[in-house]
């Protein structure tokens, strides 16, 4: 025991445990980092080109899927008062609709009394603090995107497009 210094009074080196420790530790973030790495390579990095292959833009949209937009629904503004327990807050409101087919379109056009009734007791329902952000938002154009489909019978509406959008 040239040179180590025995403080455990046993023969031992204090040091051989916290060692195996480190070392330890060292191979469990070594594995972490190489997992991570692993992981970044397979499922974020673009694919790998060969020689002589082009590169395909996977930007855009699939030039094989149609993009045209359907018929399209105007939905007049709203101006709500939103529940708010600090002050009084309202959204002001204008949206379109895209619609599946033409037939629907003329349906909910028909239908246009029943849909802005809709739209008025959802929005009304609505808090400030769940307008506020994007999620929100996002959230809010689900629900009335349902529940406007509820009412057609025609087909659908696909998508739900805010024109104006204020909340105060």
């Amino acid at each position: 025991m040239a040179g180590k210094i025995d403080r455990t009074g046993d023969g031992t080196s204090a040091y051989s445990g916290r060692g195996k420790i480190i070392s330890i530790l060292t191979v469990l973030i070594l594995l972490v980092l190489g997992t991570g790495a692993i992981s970044y390579y397979y499922f974020d990095l673009p694919p790998v080109l060969k020689i002589g292959e082009q590169n395909p833009d996977t930007s855009g949209p699939d030039p094989d899927q149609e993009n045209e937009v359907g018929p399209l629904v105007e939905i007049q503004e709203f101006i709500v008062n939103i529940i708010s327990e600090e002050n009084n807050h309202y959204l002001k409101i204008s949206m379109t609709l895209e619609m599946s087919n033409e037939k629907v379109r003329n349906e909910a056009e028909k239908r246009m009394a029943q849909i802005r009734d809709t739209v008025l007791l959802q929005l009304s329902n609505k808090t400030f603090e769940e307008l506020y952000d994007l999620q929100g938002k996002k959230l809010l154009k689900a629900e009335l995107l349902n529940r406007i489909n509820d009412l057609l019978t025609t087909g659908m509406a696909t998508s739900i497009y805010f024109t104006d959008f204020v909340v105060q």
